[in-house]
């Protein structure tokens, strides 16, 4: 951790800062999208910047996240750093054409004469009954675009670093805040209020600029029998299924999925001979599918048994069922208890 004076912070203050620490490092940093301007963002991840930085450097946009990309390309293009905010990613298939095919691919296409340094930000997944237009986990969609980089905070610390990281790295980065542990910690059990982040040890956030390289996993527990691989909210869920069933776990929280960390996950697995995957995407074709295949290449010779997978159901997301279609405790032990049978 930086030798820095650290806070106490939730997530939507981390990022704030964040933002805040980036706009005073670089004149070149601008937020736009959607009521991130006087209102602060739906979230208030923004909140105070456009007093702050003033009109020009943070800017709400017309309902247009075709555009709001499309600006932030020709932003990149002429040298800013534009951090556009997507409201909710259930609402960033419209900005699809312009991130697959401009801003992935306008530094190759130009011979790196032109980087892309844009990040997009956006709140995804569920936890806040929003039904399946507000609870949506595209994560897999963006894995599958060659020279984008898709970046998950699970904490504050890390949210700060690596929102940090990502805003100065010179390839575009799809920024996935996941919005039911915005405000704390969340361990799956529907019937238990959410723990605030001041109770966790990764909630303190040091002052001033600091980053988290893209690209490498955090072991945030260790274990000799299981390798959990998880990511966002799902990191938490899976520390309290497997703290409360006793099980002598590694748990690994991916933080970017684009670059992967294989060489941590691939180290783990080695050692501990199985394998569960956690999302709360859908099955079919979600990134637990790739972690799966890559697991599966890799480390076939120190598996004692097949790769299991815990996900959200090949269903829209539901309003009432949320609860059920969120992977849980439940099926997650499940799935340990089978993983460690076979």
């Amino acid at each position: 951790m930086p030798d820095a004076p650290a806070t106490n912070m939730n997530m939507i203050e981390a990022i704030n800062d964040a933002l805040s620490v980036a706009m005073e490092r670089d004149l070149d940093v601008t937020v736009l999208g959607e009521d991130v301007g006087y209102f602060g963002g739906v979230f208030r991840a923004t909140a105070g910047l456009q007093k702050t930085y003033g009109k020009t450097r943070v800017f709400d946009t017309p309902i247009t996240e075709c555009g709001i990309v499309g600006v932030a390309v020709g932003m990149a293009a002429y040298g800013l750093r534009p951090v556009p905010e997507i409201q909710f990613a259930d609402y960033i298939y419209p900005a699809l054409d312009q991130l697959v095919s401009e801003a992935a691919r306008l530094r190759y296409r130009s011979a790196g004469e032109f980087p892309m340094p844009i990040t997009v930000r956006s709140p995804f997944g569920g936890g806040i009954f929003g039904g399946q237009t507000h609870s949506q986990s595209p994560e897999a969609i963006f894995t599958h675009v060659c020279g984008l980089k898709t970046v998950i905070p699970s904490t504050p610390y890390d949210a700060k670093g690596l929102l940090l990281a990502a805003i100065e790295d010179n390839d575009p980065v799809i920024f996935f805040e996941p919005k039911r542990i915005y405000n704390g910690p969340f361990d799956g059990h529907y019937d238990r209020p959410v723990q605030p982040w001041a109770k966790h040890p990764a909630s303190l956030v040091p002052s001033g600029h600091y980053t988290i390289p893209l690209g490498k996993a955090a072991l945030v527990r260790e274990g000799q029998d299981l390798t959990v691989l998880a990511y966002g909210t799902m990191v938490h869920v899976a520390l309290s299924v497997v703290e409360e069933l006793g099980v002598d776990a590694d748990v690994v929280d991916l933080r970017t999925l684009m670059p992967l960390d294989i060489e941590t996950i691939e180290s783990s697995v080695k050692k501990t001979g199985r394998c569960l995957v956690i999302h709360e995407a859908t099955r079919t074709g979600g990134f637990g599918a790739e972690l799966s295949a890559l697991v599966q290449e890799r480390c076939f010779y120190y598996l004692e048994a097949p790769v299991e997978r815990v996900t959200g159901f090949d269903t829209p997301y539901p309003h009432s069922l949320e609860w059920a279609y969120f992977p849980g405790p439940i099926r997650i032990g499940m799935a340990i208890e089978k993983v460690m049978k076979d």
